[in-house]
């Protein structure tokens, strides 16, 4: 939908969190509509007699699209719908379960040593639409794009980067077959002209890139080495020399919480890979640092995913101890206890303290303590962020205490 068809509208913001505040802030400032109200499910029992009444219904991400009226959907669009429908500026969008925020601030950083005028937004940036007037035809916008924004899109960019599609989010979708058809949305719209960059190794992505009518770029490796390849081949569109595509991977820090390195304390690695909320990321971390991982700490909220995949790379691996965060934690041993494996021991606990505690009490010298959940944080933790901060603070505070063997 054009800016123009904005005009004279009554126009309702479904949802008002960050998003919904920054489409709120764009329309009294660019567009003249007749009216903007502000309705929020999570606040007004009766919010759906609300949408009748209006031209237009810009909804939020947090909004899920299946507990709308079926009446007015045909109403209803969104920020990333307006903000792609209306960008001059070239924009690479990224998608993937695992990886995408990492991946979009990678190719943003080689964007930036290529000399180009690039912006990132999305869910690793700033909103999109307060953008939109400050771009031209000659800038570049790094869009990082949830299966929540996806959801119902009529528009693709024209660069799409889909890194990879696991089970998740089966709380805010009908199914999983409606998340993986949220997450193809970034390439169904494209045109021949556009860029499709995909993971060849998974199948759904595969099946996808087979019905896209862009020009195709196939990556492969890990989800923490997909970033790399992908900001190589977004660099690699725009003429950026492989010199300065090579500058800006060598100096890109990575995020916090994605496997991160928190440091080597009593000669014991601990990794915050706090981020893990699926099996495979933490399946993936465990291919990554091989070996020496002698403490596992994994467990969290429970959205129902099968464990025995993590549970069979658990027994394959030199982990000998577990430490399990509830209510996950109980279901990942139950899927363990009957496999052939390295454990020695295992513990339920609901503190961080204690399983950082316990971590450095069994792990010994020379072998790495991981945390990589395979869970959600919620229930004992507010997001990802707060558990992998507390996880890091423990590691820290007790790098030079006595704790007993």
């Amino acid at each position: 939908m054009k800016l123009k068809e904005l005009e004279n509208k009554k126009i309702v913001i479904l949802g008002f969190g960050r998003e919904g505040r920054d489409t709120l802030s764009f329309l009294k400032k660019h567009v003249s509509s007749k009216e903007i109200r502000i309705v929020d499910p999570n606040k007004e029992k009766n919010y759906a007699k609300e949408l009748d009444d209006c031209d237009l219904i810009i909804k939020s991400p947090g909004i899920p699209f299946k507990i709308l009226p079926q009446r007015i959907l045909k109403k209803v669009t969104t920020q990333t719908e307006i903000f792609l429908q209306n960008c001059p500026s070239a924009v690479v969008g990224v998608t993937g379960t695992k990886g995408k925020s990492t991946t979009a601030s990678l190719i943003y950083a080689v964007l930036k040593k290529g000399g180009i005028k690039a912006y990132l937004v999305g869910n690793i940036g700033k909103p999109a639409l307060s953008l939109l007037p400050n771009l031209k035809s000659d800038s570049v916008v790094v869009y990082e794009m949830s299966s929540f924004q996806l959801t119902n899109l009529k528009i693709s960019p024209k660069i799409a980067v889909l890194l990879n599609i696991y089970k998740e989010h089966l709380d805010y979708h009908r199914s999983f077959s409606e998340y993986v058809a949220a997450k193809s949305n970034i390439a169904k719209h494209q045109k021949p002209s556009d860029y499709l960059i995909y993971n060849s190794k998974d199948s759904r992505l595969k099946n996808i890139a087979q019905k896209s009518k862009a020009k195709k770029i196939p990556i492969e490796g890990k989800y923490y080495q997909l970033d790399t390849e992908a900001a190589r081949r977004v660099g690699e569109i725009f003429g950026i020399s492989s010199q300065k595509i090579e500058a800006a991977v060598k100096s890109f820090k990575p995020l916090p919480h994605r496997l991160e390195y928190v440091g080597k304390f009593k000669g014991i690695e601990f990794y915050n890979d706090s981020l893990s909320t699926i099996p495979e990321t933490a399946i993936e971390a465990l291919d990554c640092l091989g070996d020496k991982v002698q403490t596992l700490i994994a467990g969290g909220h429970d959205r129902g995913l099968d464990f025995e995949k993590l549970a069979k790379r658990i027994s394959r691996s030199k982990v000998e101890t577990l430490i399990l965060f509830p209510k996950t934690g109980k279901r990942i041993w139950e899927s363990l206890k009957d496999k052939k494996s390295n454990i020695v021991r295992h513990f339920f606990t609901s503190s961080m303290e204690e399983a950082v505690r316990l971590g450095y009490k069994h792990t010994k010298p020379g072998k790495t303590c991981l945390l990589s959940p395979s869970s959600p944080s919620f229930g004992i933790f507010k997001d990802y962020a707060e558990r992998g901060e507390a996880f890091k603070k423990f590691v820290k505070k007790f790098k030079n205490a006595k704790i007993e063997a």
